[in-house]
């Protein structure tokens, strides 16, 4: 499929570098300034080459990205709140040219999902967002394929930064101040992580569940949040002593969407360590199903992508 790439941060490089060994086409990348537009085939390498020399991608505009023949807009553009915009006014021009749209963006479905259903359902063009959850764990496919009406609640790990953070603090008896500067010198956590640290995002990838398990209805002011920061060495030790550790918890269940640190048992599937996530789905006639695998990073949240397009492939080509 012939693909215009919006973003060209870590999911948005990955998507380029890899669409060709997945079948795909990049016929148009752009960054926030500029964009490179080529129907016989973007050159990804040369492209990012110039990028990581802080040189412009192309000669083109966002403008012409928008008029070239793409099948599929790749929204990888960073997370903005409320209005997700500019995000949203992207989704909206595809989808109004009845051209498909796949997001890693989670702003739009966790801030604006009713108005992206209604545009949607009127546009010959399908719109997915596997990637928006979950890096390369299939989510949102599994609660596709089972079916929102026959699941009860979703509850997991679903951010990365802040499992490494809790994980290095219990494992070495760190600090949360020390384990966060390691984090942010390994590239784990951001220069500001109060995204990640406090739930926000956990929060964000909850909301998308709710609103796809209940058609709507939801946006980040209906979570109830508390992050990590204010998580003591005293705390994990003590919960060491029960056989138990600490976890930043994200919940959707009976309506309610609830991120808080929880204590949970060490052979609990939910103590995994380091940066993986982890997503535990009750249904009502098949138990609980457990997905787990890497949950952030430009390599498996560009996976959940290609997931995305095959499915896309699949139903349309």
């Amino acid at each position: 499929m012939k693909l215009a790439i919006l973003g060209a941060g870590s999911v948005g490089r990955a998507v380029a570098q890899l669409s060709e060994a997945h079948g795909h086409s990049v016929i148009a990348l752009a960054d926030s300034r500029n964009a490179i537009v080529d129907s016989r085939g973007v050159n990804v390498n040369e492209a990012l080459e110039h990028k990581m020399n802080q040189i412009p991608l192309g000669d083109s505009s966002l403008e012409d990205v928008f008029e070239c023949e793409y099948e599929v807009l790749i929204e990888a553009t960073p997370t903005t709140l409320e209005s997700a915009e500019p995000a949203f006014s992207h989704i909206k021009q595809a989808l109004e040219a009845d051209r498909h749209v796949v997001l890693a963006n989670k702003g739009p479905v966790a801030e604006r999902f009713e108005d992206l259903q209604v545009i949607a359902d009127e546009s010959k063009g399908d719109l997915r967002f596997e990637a928006t959850v979950g890096g390369g764990i299939p989510i949102m496919s599994t609660i596709e394929d089972i079916g929102p009406r026959n699941i009860e609640s979703v509850k997991g790990i679903l951010n990365g930064t802040s499992n490494f953070i809790l994980t290095r603090m219990a494992a070495k008896n760190l600090s949360y101040g020390h384990v966060l500067a390691e984090a942010q010198e390994l590239g784990v956590a951001e220069a500001d992580p109060t995204f990640d640290v406090g739930g926000i995002d956990t929060a964000l990838k909850c909301v998308i569940i709710a609103n796809v398990l209940s058609g709507g209805g939801f946006s980040l002011s209906d979570a109830k949040i508390e992050g990590i920061q204010h998580i003591s060495n005293h705390a994990l030790n003590l919960s060491d002593s029960y056989d138990l550790t600490i976890r930043l918890v994200g919940e959707v269940a009976q309506g309610e969407i609830n991120v808080a640190p929880t204590l949970v048992s060490k052979m609990s599937d939910l103590s995994v360590g380091g940066t993986q996530n982890i997503i535990q789905i009750q249904t009502a006639h098949a138990g609980v199903l457990t997905l787990a695998g890497a949950g952030a990073g430009g390599g498996p949240t560009a996976s959940a992508i290609f997931l995305d397009l095959q499915r896309l492939k699949r139903d349309y080509v």
